[in-house]
């Protein structure tokens, strides 16, 4: 336990926040799986998924959450793997 009142206020911030950051990471990762499964559905569900998800990347790469080259590397990931299923349904 800390000693000084700053300590404890200090220890009381980072427990918040290493739970909002958990929460918001745990939400972050939710919806870049979102996009994997709505690939299957569809190019429809999966633009809408890889929309929400770019969001989410971003969102998290302004915050400090994730590095922002991470967050540009998930996307083009993500972006490659529509496209893809695009170009396979154009084919067919």
């Amino acid at each position: 336990m800390p000693n000084i009142k700053s300590a404890a206020k200090r220890a009381r911030q980072s427990e918040a926040r290493r739970l909002a950051n958990r929460a918001k990471r745990s939400a972050l990762r939710t919806a870049v799986k979102k996009v994997t499964a709505s690939l299957a559905q569809g190019p429809d569900a999966a633009h809408a998924a890889l929309r929400s998800a770019i969001k989410k990347l971003d969102q998290a790469a302004a915050a400090g959450l994730i590095h922002k080259n991470t967050a540009a590397r998930k996307k083009s990931r993500l972006t490659r793997k529509l496209n893809a299923l695009l170009a396979k349904a154009g084919t067919e």
